[in-house]
C-alpha cells in the first residue's frame, strides 16, 4: 500500500458492517488511524425490514437464505476495528447514536482524545424503510431524516472546527440515487440523500477557504440492506411493494460488494484530490460516475412585460419552456406495459 493517507484520523459512521465497515478498512489501510462507529454493540443476528412477522410469510428455505446472508453482515464497530488492528492497522471503535447531538460530540471527542485531532470524516450511517406515503407513519420519516442529514451535520458541525484549526479536512457523505426519486416507495429516504446532497454541496463553497473539501456519493452495493430488498416484496399482502412495479431494481446476486469502489472514497481523502469538492459520485461496483449538477434549461418571460396570466402561460410555454421537457415516469409506465 502507498500510505496516501499516514498520519490523519478519520472517523467512519456507520462501519460496523456493509459499506462503512468497507471504507474503513481502506482508509486504514491507507495509513489513517480509524475511529469506527455504528450505534451499540451487535445482538442476534437481524433484518431490517424483513420482521419476524414478515419472515414468517416466507418459505422455509427462503427464510435460511435470509439468515445465512445476514450472518455475513453481523458485526459492529468493534469487529471492524478488531480487523483493523489484526491486519496491523490502527482503530478504536465509539458506539454513539450520531443522529443525537451529544453522541455524535461524543464520537468526534473520542477521535481526539484517542488520536489527537479529526482530519477526515467519512459519514455512512443511514436508515431507511418501504412504506407508501399515505401510510407513512411520522415516526418513520423522523426516524430516517434524523440520522441523514441531520445526524451528518451533527458529526461535521462537531468536527469542523478541528479541521479548520489544522487548515486541512476532507468530508465524504453518503446519499443515494433515491435522492433523484424514483419507483421505490420510500419518500422519507429520497428526501434524507436529497438533504445530504443539498449539504454537501452547500458546505463545499463555506468551507473551501478552509482547505476543506466535501464531496458526496451513491453507492450501489450489497449490504444487509440487500437482503430486505431481494425478499421483502414477497412478504406483502395488501398489493404496497417495495417498488411500484413489484420487482427488485437489482437482483441480489448481481449487485457488487461495497469493497470495489471502497479505494475511490479513500481518494476523496487524499492531498491528490484538494481540487475535488462539492461533487456527487454514483459508485456502482468499479463503475465510477460523476453526477452534473443541476441547471436550467429552459426559460420564458411574458411578452411586453405584461403579467402572466393563467392564459398567457398556457399559450407560451409548450413551446418557450416545455418544448423538450419529457415525463420522467413516461418511460417507466411503457415498461410495465411490455
Amino acid at each position: 500500500m502507498s500510505k496516501y493517507l499516514e498520519g490523519k484520523v478519520a472517523i467512519v459512521t456507520g462501519s460496523g458492517q456493509g459499506i462503512g465497515r468497507a471504507i474503513a478498512k481502506t482508509l486504514a489501510a491507507e495509513g489513517a488511524k480509524v475511529v469506527t462507529n455504528n450505534r451499540k454493540p451487535a445482538g442476534a443476528v437481524e433484518t431490517g425490514q424483513l420482521t419476524p412477522e414478515r419472515l414468517a410469510r416466507l418459505s422455509p428455505e427462503d427464510r435460511a437464505w435470509v439468515q445465512k446472508e445476514a450472518e455475513a453482515f453481523n458485526g459492529d464497530a468493534e469487529t471492524t476495528a478488531q480487523q483493523i488492528r489484526d491486519a496491523g492497522g490502527e482503530a478504536t471503535a465509539c458506539f454513539a447514536d450520531i443522529s443525537d447531538w451529544d453522541e455524535a460530540k461524543k464520537l468526534v471527542d473520542t477521535a481526539v482524545e484517542t488520536y489527537g485531532s479529526v482530519d477526515i470524516v467519512v459519514n455512512v450511517a443511514g436508515a431507511f424503510g418501504f412504506c407508501a406515503v399515505e401510510e407513512m407513519p411520522k415516526e418513520l420519516w423522523d426516524k430516517v431524516n434524523a440520522v441523514k442529514p441531520t445526524g451528518y451535520f451533527y458529526v461535521i458541525r462537531h468536527a469542523v472546527p478541528y479541521m479548520i484549526r489544522n487548515g486541512w479536512g476532507r468530508i465524504v457523505n453518503c446519499s443515494s440515487g433515491a435522492f433523484l426519486g424514483g419507483e421505490i416507495r420510500q419518500s422519507e429516504y429520497s428526501a434524507a440523500n436529497a438533504g445530504v446532497v443539498g449539504l454537501t454541496r452547500a458546505l463545499s463553497w463555506e468551507l473551501n477557504e478552509h482547505n476543506i473539501t466535501v464531496n458526496a456519493f451513491c453507492p450501489v452495493a450489497k449490504t444487509r440492506a440487500s437482503i430486505d430488498m431481494e425478499l421483502f416484496d414477497r412478504t406483502v399482502t395488501d398489493g404496497k411493494t417495495s417498488t411500484l412495479s413489484g420487482k427488485p431494481l437489482m437482483g441480489y446476486d448481481v449487485t457488487p460488494y461495497p469493497e470495489d469502489f471502497a479505494p475511490f472514497v479513500a481518494y476523496m481523502c487524499t492531498e491528490e484530490a484538494a481540487d475535488l469538492t462539492g461533487a456527487v459520485f454514483m459508485l456502482n461496483g468499479k463503475t465510477i460516475s460523476l453526477f452534473s449538477k443541476p441547471q436550467i434549461i429552459a426559460s420564458m418571460r411574458p411578452e411586453n412585460g405584461e403579467d402572466w396570466t393563467v392564459d398567457s402561460i398556457l399559450r407560451a410555454a409548450p413551446e418557450a419552456l416545455l418544448k423538450d421537457y419529457q415525463n420522467p415516469l413516461t418511460a417507466f409506465k411503457k415498461k410495465l406495459q411490455k
